[in-house]
């Protein structure tokens, strides 16, 4: 069982995103050993897939870079990737995890030079892009990874491809005999900060998301508008590539509706709101519609709803939109709604249509392995039932980036006293 030699005690955070991030860097900055915990390759969990995030328009690069350099100073974080907390046991102050920890086949011998990607032939499915684009077996998650460290595909684990890539790498990094294996931790409160999902689309039958190639989730249509996404920023329809003129925006779609998703995630109203701006900033001529139940823009936020508003390229219709269907020659996807304002029934046609999914927190289906209470829909109570252990970010509520942050140093403070007790 290993432990760090300091006399604060360990604090572990589960989740590598930005709640879980900015938990690690303040906890080790007010002088406590942090065992940070990511189940992906690498840090930054959704927002680094992102193309801009709240409140300044700004690549996440820019936010997570900081905090990137901040651990890479700090010796006392440890972070492990390809990890998951599997068992907790104890009470606040001392408690004992178990973390299962996956083959990455790499190790930290690793330059980043690639070699190892040019040897390998295999091309599998871009997790970073949702699936949208294939990668070599032998890859880094992403050019701004941290760790900037290569891994392995275990769908070539075992054959005459995996020795090429081995015999590839000057460094002796490529390690095939890696396995799985649990190591046992000792610390003093644990904050979960594991983050969140988007709401399942295709679960709406009449929205025809998986079946329709036009329809996308917000959290895809980041990955259009990236530069480092499948189409290096290029807003275009996944059908035939063609560059997106005309732009429709489903709010709510499965939100608010007792049949699907009961509650509403808040921020998915900006999230169309910045999207807008994405493609009414790549093309002049291009035209944005956005269909809504209400729009949700408060406080600071509503100066930039006012702004996207007032652009004449910008149709606002009040209407829950309800059937979608594509046309299977041209492409085009038709939405028929009901405008609230004058009563009629409309059917336009888009290029592409985004529906905006809200967000579930990841404890809906990976509950936290102790004694932990949940709201109806998953979401971490903040009087939990095992003192020590600490919800921050989206596994408590909705919240955009910069209220995770605030919630990631609230849970600081309550896990260092937990530590105290």
């Amino acid at each position: 069982m290993s432990d760090f030699r300091n006399d604060n005690p360990a604090i572990l955070v589960a989740g590598g995103g930005i709640a879980g991030l900015s938990a690690a860097v303040e906890a080790a900055e007010a002088g406590f050993p942090v065992i940070l915990v990511e189940r992906e390759p690498s840090l930054g969990g959704r927002v680094a897939r992102m193309n801009k995030y709240f409140p300044k328009l700004c690549p996440p690069q820019c936010g997570l870079e900081i905090n990137f350099r901040r651990i890479r100073n700090n010796p006392l974080i440890r972070v492990m990737t390809m990890s998951e907390v599997e068992k907790i046991q104890g009470k606040a102050g001392d408690f004992n995890v178990s973390i299962r920890i996956q083959p990455r086949y790499v190790n930290e011998n690793c330059t980043g030079c690639a070699k190892c990607s040019d040897a390998a032939n295999t091309e599998i499915p871009n997790p970073f892009d949702y699936g949208l684009s294939t990668i070599k077996a032998a890859y880094l998650p992403n050019e701004f990874a941290y760790p900037m460290r290569f891994v392995i595909a275990p769908e070539i684990i075992g054959t005459p491809e995996a020795q090429a890539v081995k015999a590839a790498c000057e460094y002796g990094a490529v390690d095939l005999d890696m396995a799985a294996h649990t190591e046992e931790v000792k610390v003093g409160a644990i904050i979960w900060a594991t983050g969140w999902t988007p709401f399942d689309i295709s679960a709406i039958p009449y929205y025809g998301a998986g079946k329709h190639r036009n329809v996308i989730s917000n959290v895809v249509m980041e990955r259009l508008a990236s530069a480092n996404g499948p189409t290096k920023g290029v807003i275009a329809r996944p059908s035939d590539g063609k560059p997106v003129k005309n732009i429709a925006f489903v709010q709510c779609a499965g939100s608010r509706d007792e049949n699907n998703l009961p509650y509403c995630s808040g921020v998915c109203c900006l999230a169309s709101l910045k999207q807008a701006t994405y493609l009414l900033e790549q093309d002049e001529e291009a035209s944005v519609t956005i269909f809504y139940i209400d729009i949700r823009a408060l406080g600071r936020y509503e100066g930039f709803f006012d702004k996207v508003r007032k652009d004449a390229r910008v149709s606002l219709v009040k209407g829950k939109a309800g059937e979608i269907a594509e046309n299977p020659e041209t492409g085009m996807v038709s939405v028929q709604v009901e405008d609230q304002a004058t009563g009629k029934i409309l059917r336009d046609e888009f290029d592409l249509v985004v529906l905006a999914a809200g967000m579930v927190p990841s404890t809906a289906e990976g509950k936290i392995p102790a004694e932990t209470a949940y709201d109806e829909y998953g979401f971490v109570l903040s009087n939990g039932n095992t003192p020590g252990i600490i919800g921050a970010g989206c596994v408590r509520k909705p919240a955009d980036v910069a209220s995770s942050v605030q919630d990631a140093t609230a849970a600081v403070l309550r896990a260092i006293q937990a530590c105290r007790r």
